[in-house]
């Protein structure tokens, strides 16, 4: 698996950042490569993603979900395996720094050559800027969910040199 983090600083206040992030039907206005994200229940997205000419769909699960702190999310079921975690600081009242650390398995060749290249990296890199833009284009958020997704189980938790990035 490989290890992507990166930090975005936001001209925008905790709580407009947070809730944009729990929109994950919106991922695709900012996220390259992502087709679709459809939210399932609170705790279930589907995801739709052509990378490279490779389209893939997946399941992903939240398994910490903290407001204005933390989501923390796995992959279930299907070919693609990542787990992450993205987590919010405040700076002081209208900005906000967005941490973002995720492992992802790269499958084939031209991923594993890609991965080496450090495309991942300059991918979460640019989806997290293409985020802030998002966020400081529009001044607030499109919605927010405010729920508390608790972990069932340690096991399910990511690793801790994930949890704060």
């Amino acid at each position: 698996m490989s290890m992507v983090k990166q930090s975005i600083d936001v001209d925008s206040p905790l709580r407009n950042v947070y809730n944009q992030w729990t929109q994950f039907e919106d991922f695709p206005s900012f996220m390259e490569g992502v087709e679709e994200v459809r939210q399932l229940d609170d705790k279930h997205c589907h995801w739709r993603t052509k990378v490279g000419g490779s389209r893939r769909e997946f399941d992903t699960e939240i398994i910490d979900q903290r407001p204005d702190d933390r989501i923390a999310w796995r992959t279930v079921g299907g070919d693609v395996k990542q787990k992450g975690v993205v987590s919010f600081e405040p700076l002081d009242e209208t900005h906000t720094r967005v941490s973002l650390a995720m492992d992802v398995e790269s499958v084939g060749m031209a991923e594993k050559a890609a991965d080496a290249l450090g495309v991942l990296d300059r991918r979460v890199k640019g989806d997290l800027k293409r985020f802030k833009g998002f966020m400081e284009e529009r001044g607030h958020g499109t919605g927010g969910w405010r729920g508390r997704i608790a972990p069932s189980d340690s096991a399910g938790m990511p690793p801790d040199d994930m949890r704060r990035p």
